[in-house]
């Protein structure tokens, strides 16, 4: 057995159900998400988005928090000066940006300019290239790095993607990507306000790709910006689902709530120009896309007699920040923030290269420790949590909001096929319309009862010396793929990870839809052993979890589902950050949005009412867990033990 290949449920040729299943479920969140007719019904409903905006995201306002304005140095430009500042964004976080500054006395207008996803951050070519064509036609502009972009990256000097599972360690914190970047983008909003240099009423936004997608959602939210230019970065989020998009282009649970449209109608009646590519090459930033959000924005525009502040243009360009597009960007800056010209594009003499080296704010890897990493961040986090659960009640109910269980799934079919090499096969079939496939092997002994051996790689992954020593004892035999592994795969979810870690894209779809995978983990861990139960009467199971497929394992029965024992093998013992080395040890199924404020590994532990037996513990990077982190362990499954059921 240990050498022989596992039998199919189904043919290899089959449906991509998933990818079925998630394009109906964001076409028809697309469709009922209509925007109000009356300027009354609007206000209602601005009002309501905003906040459902700012708590899903977690974006963080500190306007009365000092800046701090740090200069590191000012390189002189031809009409123009460079300062080389860091500035205070979080309490005790400072950012790295460049601030331009035309000389002559202001105040001058000004625009936040939010780069994409460019290896050199805030001094990639087109970002900087946009900022010299605003401080040259007279705008103070601001460059800031992203977070955990350009010179705040893990290791000083080394660019890094920010996303992935990098970025999505901030979910289990309480935290997106997107609200931390757009904590710092109002962050500087605030500083552009405070400059004597800049009038305050005439402040812009724009940004191309990843940027771009932050000029709307800080115009949307911070109606300081009176007119924005979001560039190759406007589309439906529809399309994000399936697609390739970064995990700071997330808002979860955004599609239960809204659309790309009643984001971008949060600007009326301020100024707003789209801006994208005929040659683009992301689904997401299509013009049809763009023009499908554009239309029904338009609508709100018009109901509050701002039509002719909403307008776009599409480029016969690639995806970029080309130079006939900033001057389109200019031109529209100049009308709705200057009163100047008819919002034709500014015409611009070609820019030169900068001296990237001399825009550092640190050299040579010396990088002051208040620019947070996101790792820093994330273990900082950690230590500051401070878990009060109420009861074990509580707890369980909250815990469900965590993962998004609340809406089950039912068996509706049973489908049995030949058996093969002596395997049961048995297809699950859901009245959501999944089909979890079974390998099953009925016990030697009948009170030894079935173990169930999950994997994220699917069954396939499971080790087959396991398989061989169950089958010796005599336990039954239960081989399941879990939503989106081995026969339940998404092959065009697989094609767009591309090199990106696994369940990038399902991952991300799946919480902009309003659910976890490992939400969907464990409903079909209850189809499972609702099925177990109802063909074998009452049997004993034991649920074997291998690394993140585990924890989904541990979390079914801290919710009350039927096993007599847990096995996690080779799991997170807690959802702290490690290092960033090892970061993709674990696919991107693994991230509960919130779970550390909730109380982390060890509260699931004290709530379940399964033994649980923990095979080679590992931290999120993969590392085997020391003594100190046994123990520490140990200390917090006691005191959350102690919690009363009800109070």
């Amino acid at each position: 057995m240990s050498k022989e290949k596992l039998p199919r449920v189904f043919p290899a040729e089959r449906t991509d159900i998933i990818q079925l299943q998630l394009k109906q479920q964001a076409a028809t969140a697309f469709q009922s998400h209509v925007l109000p007719a009356t300027a009354a019904e609007w206000e209602q409903y601005r009002q309501q988005l905003r906040q459902h905006i700012i708590r899903a995201s977690g974006v963080k306002m500190f306007h009365d928090l000092p800046l701090n304005i740090k200069e590191t140095g000012r390189v002189q430009q031809p009409g123009y000066t460079i300062r080389n500042i860091t500035f205070q964004t979080r309490p005790g976080v400072y950012t790295t940006a460049n601030l331009y500054v035309p000389d002559g006395k202001g105040p001058f207008p000004a625009v936040i300019n939010m780069h994409g996803h460019w290896k050199d951050g805030r001094m990639g070519e087109m970002v900087l290239a946009t900022a010299q064509s605003l401080a040259m036609s007279g705008y103070v502009c601001l460059n800031a790095d992203a977070w955990g972009a350009g010179e705040r990256t893990t290791v000083s000097g080394q660019p890094e993607y920010h996303g992935a599972n990098l970025g999505a360690s901030l979910l289990n914190t309480g935290n997106t990507l997107l609200g931390m970047q757009l904590t710092d983008n109002i962050r500087g909003v605030d500083l552009l306000c405070s400059l004597p240099e800049v009038d305050k009423n005439k402040i812009g936004a724009t940004g191309a790709s990843g940027g771009g997608n932050q000029t709307m959602w800080v115009s949307a939210i911070d109606e300081r910006i009176k007119a924005a230019v979001p560039v190759v970065s406007v589309g439906t989020f529809e399309s994000y689902i399936l697609n390739s998009n970064c995990i700071c282009e997330l808002l979860p649970d955004g599609l239960t709530f809204t659309e790309e449209a009643g984001v971008l109608a949060l600007l009326a009646p301020r100024a707003l120009k789209i801006c994208n590519a005929i040659n683009d090459n992301n689904k997401s930033f299509y013009p049809s896309e763009m023009l499908r959000s554009y239309q029904h924005a338009a609508s709100v525009f018009k109901l509050l007699q701002a039509g002719d502040k909403i307008s776009y243009q599409i480029f016969n360009t690639t995806h970029g920040y080309w130079p006939e597009i900033r001057e389109a960007m200019i031109g529209w800056m100049d009308l709705h923030l200057e009163g100047k010209g008819n919002g034709a594009p500014h015409l611009l003499p070609p820019v030169t290269a900068l001296p990237m080296q001399e825009l550092l704010n640190f050299k040579n890897g010396n990088r002051d420790s208040s620019v947070a990493t996101t790792a820093a961040w994330c273990r900082r986090e950690a230590d500051l949590v401070n878990v009060a659960p109420v009861s074990r009640a509580a707890q369980r109910l909250a815990l469900e909001r965590l993962l998004k269980t609340g809406k089950q799934t039912g068996l509706k079919a049973i489908h049995q096929y030949t058996a093969q090499q002596g395997w049961e096969r048995v297809a699950l079939e859901t009245t959501a319309g999944n089909l979890i496939p079974l390998l099953i092997k009925a016990p030697a002994i009948r009170e030894k009862g079935y173990v169930i051996a999950v994997h994220p790689g699917g069954k396939d992954s499971v080790s087959r010396s396991d398989i061989q020593a169950w089958a010796t004892e005599g336990v039954g035999i239960v081989l399941p793929d879990l939503w989106g592994t081995g026969e339940q795969e998404s092959v065009m979810a697989k094609t767009v990870d591309g090199s990106q870690p696994p369940f990038h894209t399902l991952a991300r779809s799946v919480m902009w839809l309003g659910g976890t995978v490992q939400g969907k983990w464990i409903n079909d861990l209850e189809m499972i052993t609702d099925y177990l139960q109802e063909q074998n009467g009452k049997v004993r199971i034991v649920l074997n979890g291998s690394k993140e497929a585990g924890i989904a394992s541990l979390l079914f029965t801290t919710l009350g589902g039927r096993a007599a024992k847990v096995v996690l093998d080779g799991s997170p013992l807690s959802y702290r950050f490690d290092t960033r080395e090892g970061i993709d040890y674990f696919t991107m199924a693994v991230h509960i949005p919130g779970i550390l404020p909730w109380g982390d590994v060890p509260m699931a532990v004290a709530l379940s009412k399964s033994e649980v037996e923990w095979k080679h513990p590992v931290t999120m990077a993969g590392r085997e867990v020391g003594d100190n982190e046994w123990k520490h362990y140990q200390a917090m499954v006691q005191r959350f033990k102690k919690l009363p059921e009800n109070k």
